[in-house]
């Protein structure tokens, strides 16, 4: 059950499961708490009920299509999705985003800690503080097991959680005015881009590490499978779970914004059912939050061994990287608490800004340039084709963060071009249009080198593939 590998390729003896594994993974994934707020956060912010779910839908599709298209790399690659980066921005370039990356992870860590560790609290009476505690204690234990028990705990979440949260939708149907709520239909483009923005940001953000659970995935497997299961999943779950918290928020106004825990555990009941409604709350945050303290691991030894010249990992080290990400983000659990819900807006928003143009530049680099075939052993070797440092992916990226600033509307910057927008941030979808067409035009032009390596993807420790990737 103890996984061995991290950042080395996955030998093909060592493959298994089945694409249906990904669904699982990714409804689980989405059935929880911080779901239901990221829904909320459309009507808190001033979204009607049917437009904030169209909203929510569309953004979940397009951000979800993005994602399970990185998720379709992992059977190909047999790579953590990170180490992928180093064939656009070089070994030690793909460094620029991936600091980003642990960034984030610390981020989700903590506002995932904070909803836990009140279930936690609630649970056990030990309060919300010690709550959080104790549940990154968990999460860490269990990134450090790896895989098998990632995906067996997302088997799990994925069934307890959705009969939970079918048990609380027939609760909460039972109080709301479903006549009232299917009249507030009132379009306002602000209002439906951001409850876009909110879904796909969402989605995005899980995108620098999906492929890290579909990388263990026989080399046979489908990409269509592992696309079409992924999205499935994601979608679902999201959706699901968003269009509860859409509704919530909407019966409840102030009762949820106040207490997003108590209050959904309110309305299932009280007594045993009560603590049975902590224990799935605290479930499904503990299936998410160990693929952040999982991906958050890959991410920064992918950092580090990039200068180092890394290509295996001791188990030694896998702990000590876990545990350093394990209390980053207890730390800022801890220190944000009081003001989770306005944080955690800002957060979601500010993030989409700078993981856009990195899922365009990886996305046209690996299925239309390279073809889907990359120089395995050169994503270590920074003399390699891949080099250090590659300056045009970094100014493409670059550009793409600039292209971004004129629509991007947050409580601390709002750009230019947001007015005369009527207040609607596009920020995201500029963010992916610019940078794909700016890569795919320089990506287009680079030479072809000289002395390929003769190891492409699919080929690690076996025979060479006829062609290797270009790039």
């Amino acid at each position: 059950m103890v996984e061995r590998r991290s950042i080395d390729v996955i030998p093909d003896e060592e493959r298994h499961g089945t694409a249906f594994s990904q669904f699982t993974l990714w409804l689980g994934a989405n059935l929880q708490i911080t779901t239901v707020v990221t829904g909320a956060l459309a009507v808190v912010f001033g979204g009607d009920v049917v437009w904030s779910l169209v909203g929510l839908l569309a953004g979940n599709l397009l951000g979800g299509a993005v994602m399970a298209l990185h998720s379709a790399q992992g059977p190909r690659l047999g790579l953590p999705q990170m180490i992928s980066s180093r064939a656009q921005f070089g070994v030690r370039g793909a460094v620029v985003p991936l600091v980003l990356v642990v960034v984030m992870y610390i981020g989700f860590f903590a506002s995932g800690s904070v909803l836990a560790g009140e279930a936690v609290g609630k649970l056990t009476h030990l309060g919300p503080v010690l709550g959080i505690i104790v549940f990154a204690l968990v999460t860490g234990v269990m990134a450090t097991v790896g895989y098998q028990v990632i995906h067996a705990l997302g088997r799990v979440a994925s069934v307890v959680c959705a009969l939970a949260f079918v048990y609380l939708g027939v609760r909460l149907l039972g109080r709301a005015d479903l006549g009232h709520l299917a009249h507030q239909h009132h379009f306002a483009l602000p209002m439906f881009l951001l409850a876009m923005s909110l879904s796909a940001s969402w989605q995005l953000a899980f995108g620098p590490y999906v492929a890290d659970y579909s990388r263990y995935l026989p080399r046979t497997t489908s990409a269509r499978a592992t696309f079409g299961w992924t999205l499935a999943g994601t979608v679902l779950g999201a959706q699901w779970s968003m269009s509860f918290g859409v509704l919530v928020a909407a019966t409840a106004g102030a009762a949820f914004v106040d207490d997003q825990v108590g209050y959904v555990v309110g309305l299932g009941g009280t007594g045993l059912v009560a603590s049975l409604l902590y224990f799935v709350i605290a479930l499904g945050k503990l299936t998410v939050n160990v693929l952040n303290t999982y991906g958050g691991f890959m991410s920064l030894v992918t950092s580090v061994s990039g200068f180092r010249g890394q290509r295996v990992l001791s188990q030694r080290g896998r702990t000590a990287y876990i545990t350093g990400i394990m209390v980053a983000g207890t730390a800022v659990a801890l220190a944000g608490r009081s003001s989770f819900l306005d944080s955690f807006a800002d957060f979601l928003l500010f993030l989409l800004t700078f993981f856009t143009p990195w899922s365009a530049i990886n996305l046209v680099d690996y299925y239309l340039l390279s073809k889907e075939r990359y120089d395995l052993p050169a994503l270590s070797d920074p003399d390699g084709r891949y080099g250090g440092w590659r300056w045009d992916a970094l100014l493409v990226y670059a550009v793409g963060l600039a292209a971004q600033s004129p629509f991007l509307s947050t409580s601390f910057y709002t750009g230019p071009l947001v007015g005369p927008l009527g207040g609607a941030d596009v920020s995201w979808i500029v963010g992916l249009v610019v940078p794909a067409l700016l890569y795919a035009a320089l990506g287009s032009r680079r030479a072809r080198p000289a002395q390929p390596s003769p190891t492409a993807a699919g080929t690690a420790g076996t025979a060479p593939e006829p062609t290797p990737a270009t790039d």
